[in-house]
């Protein structure tokens, strides 16, 4: 591995390597549109969902209460339902979380209790207000998803006025806590994510980049023939840069996020600069000697930016900016010596990008923020309300012990179309599975130590925050876990865990049938994406010979990236899925030539770079 010189700072950024096996995995898993992202796993928040369940489960357990249950499961929640963005969202967000929580706890348990035995009536009819209103409230879909959960919970708990008084000012306790700890007994810091996101796209540039480097002796590029995890890198960074833009788009114009957009801008030239590099390694272009030598420099010069990087997020910018300085005097000497225009203009690309001051203006405008719809989501509201309304009368058919939690799995499955409910749905049922086997098992060697059981459900719920980021299968399994065990322990009854598991089975399927019944949605077949996807990146080709205008090209360049994306995933959607199944062709060589195209623009820009003068 290449050093740092001398002059530069000393530390090392972490191997690229490290996590490579998760992120391998993850490149996998992002094709069939399940989501790994170990880099956004989060201790501190962890942490901080840990104290915010610890002290209502502590005087729920100490005083007996059953019904302080509430408090708990409400400072779960809204730590949930924390959403990224600048530190007044956080606060307007969860504090209508708390209001809307308590008035939705009190009305669900008192329309429960003023029509016993009609929950297939009060569930759905709250739920379908709740869709209808949020949005007019809070802009993030998880507030009205937990808003729907802690409905169809009140209702599972029918009671009179007083006491649905009392458990919705035990739900109001538990939220009020734990707002008062995120917004200012132990605050988040509102650019953490934004540093995580970032860490994402340069590892995944550097796994594609270390791949490439590591292609030695003439070694064929295993993209040069058509297979089913073709182009992973390119649509595991696009997809990186996406979540950090996502990250970006919450924050308003006048937010200090200067070096957040200014690594957005870098990560996009570095990308570019490696699909051309990509994309010469699978047409052999160039001396391999030489192709090698450019992807080891570009992988280091990507390492050093992880370390400038680091250093400018901590305050040190004159340590980065003098990493940043070492990298591109290095690039320069390799580009020195190149003799291929191509490589050269790899390169120069790199230089460009990571030689500029951290603390620049990016070019164009800061990111704004997507302005939220405020458009009645109607379509969501009726497909969730006649899926629960199946729920409950299945509930009701077959004896379901808990019924709300079918209800529950419901409303956080159905999330979109065929493809999130799809993916959501399978997702939820393995993590519930796994999930309730291990509650079973600690519940049964536990013994009923009520100490130990609570600091294993505030454990549980630290990992569950934590890992809410990195994927819903591994936060599912902990969640399980964690209401499993605190419904043990203060609303006991027989077969928890295997209910549990039962339910989000009903739950996860019924979501899945309410997409496919109601405005049926089964993706757009494969050929219209393929058909896109190659007409945006000619679009991107025809940009790049035709000299346009390099705001143009970028545009076009990010849209035949999406339209690559969308065409890969497409193929693992469940309509498509169906009709490969029924014998469609498979279209392999079309998603090949769709790569190809955008490979050999990147390139064809890069040419002109590389031709340019010393001073271009």
């Amino acid at each position: 591995m290449t050093r740092l010189p001398d002059n530069a700072p000393q530390s090392r950024p972490p191997s690229a390597r490290a996590g490579g096996a998760l992120r391998a995995l993850a490149r996998r898993l992002e094709l069939r549109s399940y989501g790994l992202v170990p880099e956004h796993f989060s201790a501190a928040e962890g942490c901080r969902a840990a104290l915010a369940v610890a002290l209502p489960l502590a005087l729920a357990v100490a005083l007996e209460e059953k019904i302080l249950s509430w408090a708990v499961f409400a400072a779960f929640w809204t730590c949930l339902c924390d959403p990224n963005g600048p530190d007044r969202l956080h606060r307007r967000t969860l504090g209508a979380f708390a209001l809307c929580g308590t008035l939705v706890t009190f009305a669900g348990a008192l329309l429960a209790h003023a029509l016993p035995g009609l929950p297939v009536l009060t569930g759905p009819a709250l739920v379908f207000a709740i869709i209808l209103v949020s949005p007019f409230l809070a802009r993030e879909g998880l507030f009205a998803t937990l808003l729907g959960v802690v409905a169809v919970v009140a209702v599972g708990f029918p009671q009179g006025p007083a006491l649905a008084l009392v458990q919705a000012l035990a739900f109001l306790a538990g939220a009020t806590w734990a707002w008062l700890l995120i917004n200012g007994i132990w605050r988040r810091d509102a650019r953490k994510p934004l540093e995580r996101a970032h860490l994402s796209v340069l590892l995944r540039l550097q796994d594609m980049a270390g791949e490439l480097a590591n292609l030695g002796d003439g070694q064929a590029h295993r993209d040069a023939q058509w297979h089913s995890e073709h182009g992973q890198h390119r649509r595991a960074v696009r997809l990186a840069i996406e979540r950090l833009r996502g990250l970006l788009d919450q924050f308003a114009p006048h937010d200090d996020i200067a070096r957040q957009q200014r690594a957005l801008e870098a990560g996009e030239q570095l990308f570019a600069a490696l699909i051309a590099l990509d994309q010469a390694f699978i047409d052999g272009r160039e001396p391999a000697a030489e192709r090698e030598r450019t992807a080891r420099a570009c992988r280091t010069a990507l390492r050093a930016w992880q370390v400038a990087y680091r250093r400018a997020s901590a305050g040190r910018v004159e340590a980065a900016q003098a990493v940043l300085e070492w990298t591109a005097r290095r690039l320069g000497r390799h580009r020195a010596g190149s003799t291929s225009a191509l490589l050269r203009g790899c390169l120069r690309a790199f230089e460009q990008a990571l030689a500029l001051p951290l603390t620049a203006p990016v070019r164009g405008e800061a990111a704004q923020g997507t302005p939220s719809s405020r458009s009645v989501p109607l379509r969501r509201a009726l497909r969730l309300t006649a899926a629960l309304v199946l729920v409950y009368l299945v509930a009701r058919g077959f004896d379901l012990g808990y019924p709300y939690w079918a209800a529950l799995a419901v409303i956080v499955v159905l999330q979109g179309g065929s493809r999130v409910t799809w993916t959501r749905a399978l997702e939820r049922i393995a993590g519930t599975a796994l999930g309730g086997g291990a509650a079973m098992g600690v519940v049964y060697l536990n013994g009923g130590d009520a100490l130990s059981l609570s600091l294993l459900a505030t454990l549980l719920a630290a990992i569950a925050i934590a890992l809410r980021a990195v994927n819903y299968t591994l936060f599912v399994l902990f969640l399980t876990m964690l209401f499993v065990i605190v419904t043990e322990m203060l609303q006991p009854g027989s077969g928890i865990a295997w209910a549990r598991i039962l339910d989000n089975i009903v739950g996860s399927l019924a979501a899945l049938l309410a997409v496919l019944a109601l405005w049926p949605d089964l993706g757009v077949p494969l050929e219209e994406r393929l058909r896109a996807g190659i007409a945006a990146n000619r679009a991107y080709l025809d940009a790049v010979e035709g000299d346009a205008h390099e705001a143009e090209i970028e545009m076009r360049r990010r849209a035949a990236g999406l339209a690559s994306v969308e065409a890969e995933l497409a193929r693992h959607e469940l309509g498509n899925l169906v009709r490969r199944a029924s014998g469609h062709e498979d279209l392999g060589e079309a998603q090949l030539e769709l790569r190809t195209i955008a490979g050999r623009a990147a390139m064809a820009r890069l040419i002109q770079l590389g031709t340019k003068g010393p001073d271009a």
